[in-house]
């Protein structure tokens, strides 16, 4: 595993300046981890949003979870959200930096319950 930027993992999600902070390798560990530690089954919904490094994170992030996962592809967060209770998925990752400038890109990690699983508690999977 390469190194990762602990300065990315914030209390509620993840999120940096793509691709000097975060890049495709950084998602690619994080979809690992989620599959190992996080999420329960193979029901597991993936979005993203239209920012420019989506696509390539979204890629990568896809390749560490593995198959099978149910994609989403460009969707909103509240409708991303919707999408893991109304479907009964086992949680769900939306590649998103939220209301930060366009450099920037992150994730977003939901439970089957909806409730945020923050980037601080995701770093600890990471390292254990």
């Amino acid at each position: 595993m390469s190194a990762v930027n602990k300065n990315i993992f914030k209390a509620y999600d993840i999120r940096g300046v793509y691709p000097s902070e975060l890049d495709e390798e950084t998602a690619r560990t994080i979809g690992r981890t989620l599959r190992k530690f996080v999420f329960k089954s193979n029901s597991i919904i993936v979005g993203r949003d239209v920012r420019t490094s989506s696509p390539a994170l979204y890629s990568a992030v896809l390749e560490g979870l593995g198959a099978p996962v149910q994609e989403v592809g460009i969707v909103t967060t509240p409708m991303f959200y919707f999408l893991v209770k109304e479907l009964g998925a086992s949680g769900g990752v939306m590649v998103t930096a939220s209301h930060n400038p366009a450099e920037y890109n992150g994730f977003k990690v939901i439970n089957e319950r909806v409730e945020m699983i923050g980037g601080e508690e995701i770093l600890k999977l990471i390292h254990s």
